[in-house]
């Protein structure tokens, strides 16, 4: 047996989990978000939209882009966007941890 769970924050509606926290660390790792959306199986526009939702429900920007051209586009995640995902990735840690110390003590 083992302890499943999902963790997300919400204002009201959700904002932010573990779903845009994959797809913000592909793009900042492949500078893309049609790249980071093929690597995770989804559709460009399925990507950015879920993107632009939480940047809406967030009220900051997390990604700064470039259209294409002879240099190609891309994006990066501003100095904000970094900033969440480096609290959000702690705050996941903890709560794992935290969680299955609990587990361990009702059915370790």
């Amino acid at each position: 047996m083992q302890v499943r769970y999902k963790v997300w924050l919400e204002e009201g509606e959700h904002v932010f989990g573990d779903g845009l926290f994959s797809l913000l660390r592909e793009i900042d790792r492949l500078g893309s978000i049609n790249r980071a959306a093929q690597s995770l199986h989804m559709s460009y526009r399925q990507a950015w939209g879920r993107v632009k939702k939480a940047e809406e429900r967030l009220g900051i920007d997390l990604l700064v882009t470039r259209t294409g051209g002879e240099d190609g586009g891309g994006a990066e995640l501003t100095k904000e966007g970094r900033e969440l995902m480096e609290k959000y990735n702690l705050f996941r840690r903890e709560v794992d941890k935290a969680i299955k110390a609990c587990y361990q003590a009702y059915f370790g």
